[in-house]
């Protein structure tokens, strides 16, 4: 049997509607041709020419690569070894959907403006969102996809020296608005909320709820649900409950989505934590 990390295209499996997202790694010399989907992807290593629509342009690993709908483009590499990306095709009535959000209503119109894009900010966002639909197995998926779906296309839209039509214009209110969202999520911590509930909370949009959500707290929406529940799991642990329950309880998938979550923010397991407690 072959071994799926050789082959030069994989489509990865999950479960996030109209996302296809695949992973390449290839010295193929691509035809022009186009895509039905708005195209974002991240290159890992080698690099490439590619002519469209946008004009001739390289890129290398640390890259961001973005195609608009039935941009005719090519693609070749530079040099004799493979370059490997991570590619997301998102169908554009995902992409227009979350345009009328960005715009409240005004327009439901989304165009990459560059095809190659060096921020690190982007890439950033760009493999948080890859990781949160690919490996998004857990409670919140949905409101940690949706958050860096937002962030992505607001940061990829954004070029140096030219207007941001994006960018969102404060309005009064907004801290109360966003109160309201951050309440919901203290006062529950363990519920599965989603993007839309906390917008629908603040009576803002999506978009200015994650915008105005970080602002406020220095986290992400999905990020602020998570550490508020490894505070929850912390004070279930100081009481000698077990483990497996207070993943349950404080709104984890499993025990080991606690312990993933738990080590990567306190440095310990919650096992090790417990007992320190014991010992103390």
């Amino acid at each position: 049997m072959s071994d799926a990390s050789n082959e030069p295209f994989r489509i990865l499996s999950h479960d996030c509607t109209g996302v296809l997202a695949l992973k390449a790694r290839t010295c193929h010399s691509f035809a022009k041709h186009s895509h039905e989907q708005f195209g974002i992807g991240f290159m890992f290593e080698g690099a490439q020419k590619s002519l469209s629509g946008r004009g001739m342009v390289e890129a290398g690993a640390g890259n961001i690569l973005t195609v608009n709908p039935r941009e005719v483009h090519d693609g070749t590499p530079l040099g004799d070894t493979p370059r490997g990306w991570n590619m997301l095709y998102l169908d554009p009535d995902l992409i227009r959907d979350a345009a009328r959000d960005m715009t409240d209503g005004k327009s439901d119109h989304y165009e990459f403006t560059s095809p190659v894009i060096t921020s690190p900010a982007v890439a950033h966002c760009f493999a948080d969102l890859f990781a949160a639909i690919t490996k998004g197995d857990h409670q919140n998926a949905g409101l940690r996809r949706e958050e860096m779906l937002f962030l992505l296309l607001h940061h990829a839209i954004i070029v140096p020296g030219e207007p941001d039509h994006y960018r969102y214009r404060s309005r009064s209110g907004a801290d109360a608005s966003i109160a309201r969202a951050i309440s919901m999520i203290d006062d529950a911590p363990d519920e599965n909320l989603s993007l839309a509930d906390l917008a629908s909370t603040a009576g803002l949009s999506r978009f200015q709820t994650v915008r105005h959500f970080t602002r406020a707290t220095g986290l992400t929406p999905h990020a602020y649900i998570i550490q508020r529940r490894l505070d929850f799991a912390r004070r279930l642990i100081a009481t000698g409950t077990p483990l497996a329950e207070v993943a349950a309880t404080a709104g984890f998938a499993d025990q080991s989505h606690l312990n993933r979550h738990f080590i990567r923010a306190y440095g310990l397991s919650p096992g090790r934590y417990a007992k320190a407690l014991r010992n103390h």
